[in-house]
């Protein structure tokens, strides 16, 4: 990035958010303008730290967001409007970015689970060793389908939602380890394709089909990105580029939170679609549309609004916004 140009593209609204901070009172409009000048400065200096480093320029920037802070005490920036921000720039901007990681996450998965599920079913002696005959009678004609009928849907749309978010939590918070994110994907695939050759044997494959796809594209898709954010997470203290280990660490680590915190809406969706769509009476193609109309939403939101935040400035980083008083202090 050619700093001096961001810096002659930029200094006009720096200079503003200055003024608004010496005046002695500040009409409604003016404390609005505060507010979203804060904001938008808070996203000129994530760009500035994240794409051309400079003391000075970081020192300057990170001063006046501590003193619009102290300013606008009493009315504080995480506002609706900063969730509307998280919501729309943010998240599908953090989603954006580490696209190439948990697509392929995805991918590889997916890859696994077809292969797998194929071997079973062409080796039937493999299921014989894993499961007896009364396990399978059991999964087959009772657990399987019983499983989504167990309780009340509300309560079982928050179970799911409780459970998925662990899962993901999980693979987002030992990320930085590596190993153990490819020993939760590998449960998780090795599970379903034990499951999904059973079924099929019994010729009972479209059933399963029918009670997976409805929940279980948005759901897994949700634990992919959980998983190959928590694989970058891990690279970035193996190869951290033009950052040390420990910055490069920080700002992937920041980065996961606001998936995390993004990932918690998504999974709150697959639950809710798993404890009211999955299990209704509604036909089978009904079921598995709502679940793809989910899947495809999720990917516009993705690669239209994210693509366009990120080409914004925005990268998902949170230090911007709740850090700039520690940078000031240091600086």
């Amino acid at each position: 990035m050619d700093l001096d140009a961001y810096v002659n593209a930029h200094l006009g609204e720096w200079q503003r958010l200055e003024q608004l901070i010496s005046q002695r009172r500040l009409s409604g409009p003016e404390s609005d303008e505060l507010v979203d000048r804060y904001q938008r400065v808070a996203t000129h200096l994530s760009v500035v730290r994240t794409s051309a480093p400079d003391a000075v320029l970081v020192g300057y920037l990170s001063s006046i967001l501590h003193k619009a802070r102290l300013r606008s005490i009493g009315t504080r920036v995480t506002t609706w409007r900063s969730v509307l921000l998280f919501v729309t720039d943010r998240f599908p901007a953090a989603l954006y970015r580490l696209r190439y990681w948990w697509l392929s996450t995805m991918a590889v998965n997916v890859a696994l689970v077809a292969i797998m599920m194929w071997w079973l079913v062409e080796h039937p002696l493999v299921e014989q060793s894993l499961l007896t005959p009364e396990q399978v009678d059991q999964l087959v004609n009772a657990d399987f389908e019983g499983y989504y009928h167990q309780s009340v849907a509300s309560s079982f749309a928050l179970q799911v939602w409780v459970n998925n978010a662990w899962v993901a939590a999980l693979c987002l918070a030992l990320g930085v380890l590596g190993a153990p994110v490819v020993y939760l994907l590998w449960g998780n695939i090795s599970n379903l394709a034990v499951i999904g050759s059973v079924m099929t044997r019994a010729g009972h494959g479209e059933q399963f089909w029918g009670l997976i796809l409805p929940h279980g594209l948005l759901e897994l898709t949700a634990v992919f990105v959980a998983a190959g954010v928590g694989l970058r997470l891990f690279w970035s203290w193996i190869e951290p580029g033009h950052r040390t280990r420990s910055q490069s660490l920080a700002h992937e680590g920041r980065t996961a939170v606001t998936v995390a915190l993004g990932l918690v809406m998504v999974l709150l969706v697959s639950g809710v679609i798993e404890g009211f769509v999955t299990p209704s009476d509604l036909p089978t193609w009904a079921r598995v549309g709502i679940g793809v109309l989910a899947e495809l939403l999720f990917f516009a939101y993705v690669f239209t609004l994210g693509r366009s935040a990120y080409h914004r400035g925005y990268t998902g980083d949170l230090d911007a916004a709740l850090l700039e008083d520690t940078v000031a202090t240091a600086a």
